[in-house]
């Protein structure tokens, strides 16, 4: 009798010899690559997005999220300090915070009542002493040894980031200056949050943070883009990445009105473009400066976890969430300015809608991932192939004809997991 392809012994894990150019599809779908996932990227040496500040503006004030799969909750202490603790009791493991926000000076878990204070300090345990003298905890039970596991929090211009290991370096030597620089740009005001939607794609979490990184499908999968004249190849643009290549950011000048649209005829099977298409409401393109430059495209990718955009008048925060080899989980966290007039947040609110999973502009990405996931699924020893722009990734004075960005999202990938061309160790014991 054959074994099925479940039972099957896996060969032992090689990245292909190209490097950053071939990514072997089993990264996308083996289950024990993603454990390891867990324990080298989420809760390694990297910085995890958690939320913005302004979500937890008061003491009491809890987000819950997660660090990869791992559920943690952001939370405001009574002395306006930030705290992350893992959501997990001490005492039997049972979630603790169950509502996705809220304002408590106490975090009970239902099970067995144990108490937290927003810091993760375990400050009530029922029947300690036991009742009627039998029972109880030992004698040396002592309630500082038995508080919520705690994660090291720092910010960056009100984006809150943990660290599982705390020998992570600083946040502001993780992100770089070049990458500080952009978040400056954008959070350069107080901010105030407008809403939260969540979309869930069936794909790994990795196909999409390819995507966001990938800096010229937008032309391509998102006709909105060129028909509309948001965004075309020859317009004025730039790629920026840190030292180390971890991260990047794409920006695209406002455009000046001469960009064309020969590129979109000249290349046989492009999709065409309406030339004659026009908007019901215009409005919901107009750019409005308010940052004070010409940029009226930003997109920042930080590995692992989220992407910092600003798309016309839109702002907003994605965070990455992984849910396993197959599917992960994109929230959305959309704000503006606390001077914005009611002029100006009405006009982000329209923005709004060019982004998140039913956006004029960006509803094709969820489904592009889904693509890829059901196209791979049988093959785990193929690869795909990058070579778009070269073989490096380097800095450039454009955006949309390189993946120069996706192969740093490799490469940052190779180093944690420690994936080289020449490793023929097993990452994980494979899944029955």
């Amino acid at each position: 009798m054959s074994q099925s392809k479940a039972t099957v012994e896996k060969e032992p894990f090689s990245w292909p010899r190209e490097s950053e150019t071939r990514v072997p599809y089993r990264v996308y779908l083996d289950p024990a690559v993603y454990d390891l996932e867990q324990e080298r990227i989420y809760r390694g040496k990297t910085w995890s997005y958690l939320g913005l500040a302004a979500e937890v503006p008061n003491p009491g004030d809890f987000k819950s999220t997660f660090i990869g799969d791992t559920p943690v909750v952001l939370t405001r202490d009574k002395d306006g300090s930030l705290h992350s603790f893992v959501n997990r009791c001490a005492h039997r493991g049972a979630i603790v915070c169950r509502e996705l926000t809220g304002n408590k000076a106490v975090h009970t878990c239902v099970y067995h009542q144990w108490a937290y204070e927003p810091s993760g300090k375990l400050v009530g345990v029922p029947f300690r002493r036991g009742l009627g003298g039998k029972g109880g905890y030992p004698a040396d039970f002592k309630m500082e040894d038995h508080g919520l596991t705690t994660l090291r929090v720092d910010a960056m211009k009100g984006m809150v980031f943990a660290t599982f290991d705390p020998a992570t370096e600083s946040l502001a030597e993780y992100l770089g200056p070049s990458m500080i620089e952009n978040i400056e740009r954008v959070m350069c005001r107080p901010i105030r949050v407008l809403g939260t939607t969540r979309q869930l794609m069936f794909g790994n979490w990795k196909l999409y943070s390819e995507n966001t990184r990938d800096s010229y499908h937008g032309g391509l999968l998102h006709l909105f883009y060129p028909t509309f004249n948001i965004y075309r190849p020859m317009q004025e643009s730039h790629t920026v990445m840190d030292a180390r290549r971890w991260h990047n950011h794409f920006t695209v000048l406002k455009p000046t009105g001469t960009e064309g649209i020969e590129d979109y005829k000249s290349a046989k099977g492009m999709r065409v473009i309406d030339e004659k298409a026009t908007l019901a409401d215009p409005s919901v393109i107009e750019f409005k400066k308010d940052i004070g430059d010409r940029i009226s495209l930003s997109i920042q990718s930080l590995f692992p976890s989220v992407v910092l955009q600003q798309i016309l008048n839109a702002l907003a925060v994605r965070h990455v969430v992984p849910r396993g080899p197959k599917e992960v989980e994109l929230i959305w966290t959309f704000f503006g300015y606390e001077d914005d007039s009611e002029e100006m947040l009405t006009h982000r609110l329209k923005h709004g809608n060019l982004v998140g999973a039913a956006g004029y502009i960006s509803m094709e990405d969820g489904e592009a991932v889904e693509l890829v996931q059901r196209g791979i699924i049988r093959d785990e020893d193929e690869s795909s192939f990058v070579e778009m722009g070269g073989l490096g990734a380097e800095d450039l004075d454009r955006v949309g004809s390189d993946e120069n960005s996706i192969r740093g999202f490799w490469k940052a990938y190779r180093e944690i997991m420690g994936f080289h061309p020449a490793n023929t160790a097993k990452p994980a014991a494979s899944a029955a």
